[in-house]
């Protein structure tokens, strides 16, 4: 497995939430790649995704010692990342000028379809958040981190077929609260989704 592709470990974790500056700044170098590629794929541009990576990062130096369980890390700085870029939304929508969105026309989508974008994403990143906890762990070291499915497996104490067991449920539970907010958004939809 690639070093560079781990998140810290928890004695590491544990050793930065004790106060030891060294093991903090390690912990936030390791989790720095994972937390960016959270933002990349959670925010619209890549503006919003670096603000919210570095946003995330120190909300990670400052508070770790929030954190109640060392091995929750992952789905802690997730959830940060995820705030993050509702709140980048929120300011967005506030705004509702859209002169800067004009200004930068010719390199980002169009107002209309960056919120649309964002919204989308707040949506996903919600159902996500209510997935249960050991789902939510698996669909985001797989399908969020792209691990390997024997390095997810291993990272969760997990076999091989039980982890793709659990991550079967959480995308057929993520495909379920998905198709429930389209539903209720879209009421003339009907009932006959295959779901």
């Amino acid at each position: 497995m690639n070093p560079r592709f781990t998140w810290p470990d928890e004695r590491l974790i544990k050793a930065a939430q004790d106060g030891d500056v060294t093991s903090l700044t390690t912990v936030v170098m390791e989790s720095q790649p994972h937390v960016r590629k959270f933002a990349r794929a959670l925010c619209a541009s890549p503006q919003d995704a670096e603000d919210a990576a570095q946003e995330a990062l120190i909300i990670l130096y400052r508070k770790i010692g929030t954190l109640r369980a060392t091995g929750a890390l992952a789905s802690w700085m997730f959830r940060i990342v995820r705030n993050e870029c509702l709140r980048q939304v929120r300011l967005f929508v506030a705004r509702g000028d859209g002169a800067a969105a004009e200004a930068d026309a010719s390199a980002e989508p169009s107002t209309e379809e960056a919120v649309l974008h964002r919204l989308e994403v707040e949506r996903l990143a919600a159902a996500v958040s209510a997935l249960p906890r050991d789902q939510r762990q698996v669909l985001i070291l797989r399908d969020v981190q792209g691990l390997p499915g024997k390095t997810v497996a291993r990272s969760l104490g997990l076999s091989t077929a039980a982890m793709k067991s659990r991550l079967h449920r959480a995308r057929a539970a993520l495909r379920h609260s998905l198709a429930a907010t389209d539903q209720a958004l879209d009421p003339s939809a009907g009932g006959d989704s295959p779901l």
